[in-house]
C-alpha cells in the first residue's frame, strides 16, 4: 500500500474555510495505532478521523480519533464530519446510521443535504468547582465572571470543564499556560449564555494543545446541555433546543444546533447537529510501522 485516501472538511458550517477543519481518512484498515497517529500529526489538525470496517455487527462503521497527541474515545465534528462524509461518498445513503468509537455505539442521522445530527454518549457531571483558577486559566479577571451557576466538568461521552463569563470577554480571552499547568487543566470552555434566546457563546480551549483553541467543538456543546440543566438554566423536564456559536475569534465562525433531554431534574441525553463542506481530497503517503 503505498498511499490512502483522505478528505479534507470544514464542520459546523455551511460555508467553506469556517468552521473546523478535519480529516478524513479512508482505507486504513491494515494500518497500526502508531501509524494512524503518525498520520494525525501529519496533518496537525485539532482532529483526524480514521473510517474503518466495524466490529460490531450493529454498527454501520468504526471510527478512530486522534488529535496530535492522543487518541479520543469520541469527539463532536470528527463523528458528524466523518458521516457526511462517507455518506457522500457512497459508504451508506441519507438516514440513520450507528458509528462505533470507544464511547460506545452512537446513532447519527445523516442528510442528503450534507447534514448531520449526532446523539451523544451517556451524560457525565462533575461537581462545582471554583471559578478563580479556570478564570486565570482564561486569562479573565473576576469582574468577567458570569455568576450563572458553578463552572464544573460535563460531557457525553469526553468531558470539558464549563466557564460561565460575560459576553464582552469572550474578545479578551488569553491562555495562560502555566496557569493551566499549576491546576491541572487541559480542556476549558469558556461561554456566555443568553436566556433569552437560549444560545451560548463559546472559546473552546485546549492548554499545552498543539492545536490550543477550537473554532467547533461538537463535544462541548453536548455537554454544555448537561451544565444547562444542572444549572437550572434549561428545564429539568422534556427536550430543550439551543444554539452554540463558536470561532468567531478565530475568523472561523460555526453554528452547533443542539437539544438535551431531562428527566427529574438531570440531562439524560443530548445531540448536536451541524453541516459539512467538502474542501480537498488526495492521498497521503502510509508512514513506516514503528513497533
Amino acid at each position: 500500500m503505498s498511499g490512502v485516501a483522505y478528505e479534507i472538511v470544514d464542520v459546523f458550517t455551511d460555508r467553506p474555510f469556517a468552521g473546523n477543519p478535519l480529516a478524513v481518512v479512508y482505507h486504513a484498515e491494515a494500518l497500526a495505532t502508531d501509524q494512524l497517529h503518525t498520520l494525525a500529526r501529519e496533518f496537525n489538525l485539532s482532529e483526524t478521523v480514521f473510517v474503518l470496517p466495524p466490529t460490531d455487527p450493529s454498527a454501520t462503521y468504526r471510527a478512530r480519533i486522534f488529535t496530535p497527541e492522543s487518541e479520543l474515545p469520541f469527539a463532536g465534528h470528527p463523528s458528524v464530519g466523518a458521516a457526511v462524509t462517507s455518506m457522500r461518498r457512497g459508504l451508506f445513503p441519507p438516514g440513520e446510521v450507528v458509528q462505533e468509537c470507544g464511547a460506545g455505539l452512537l446513532p447519527i442521522t445523516v442528510t442528503e443535504a450534507g447534514g448531520a445530527t449526532l446523539t451523544g454518549g451517556e451524560p457525565a457531571l462533575g461537581a462545582p468547582l471554583d471559578p478563580a483558577p479556570l478564570l486565570e486559566v482564561a486569562g479573565l479577571t473576576a469582574e468577567d465572571y458570569a455568576d450563572l451557576a458553578p463552572p464544573r466538568s460535563a460531557g457525553c461521552g469526553l468531558d470539558w470543564m464549563y466557564l460561565p463569563v460575560r459576553r464582552e470577554a469572550l474578545a479578551t480571552v488569553r491562555i495562560d499556560s502555566a496557569a493551566a499547568s499549576r491546576a491541572g487543566v487541559t480542556d476549558l470552555s469558556v461561554f456566555s449564555w443568553s436566556p433569552e434566546t437560549n444560545e451560548a457563546h463559546a472559546r473552546v480551549l485546549i492548554p499545552g494543545g498543539s492545536v490550543p483553541e477550537d473554532p467547533a467543538t461538537g463535544s462541548a456543546a453536548l455537554g454544555l446541555g448537561v451544565w444547562l440543566v444542572a444549572s437550572g438554566l434549561l428545564p429539568g423536564e422534556g427536550t430543550s433546543a439551543y444554539r452554540v456559536h463558536q470561532g468567531i475569534e478565530m475568523k472561523r465562525p460555526s453554528l452547533l444546533e443542539c437539544t438535551v433531554t431531562a428527566t427529574g431534574g438531570a440531562a439524560t441525553s443530548a445531540t448536536v447537529a451541524g453541516h459539512v463542506c467538502p474542501i480537498a481530497r488526495g492521498e497521503i503517503a502510509v508512514p513506516p510501522f514503528v513497533g
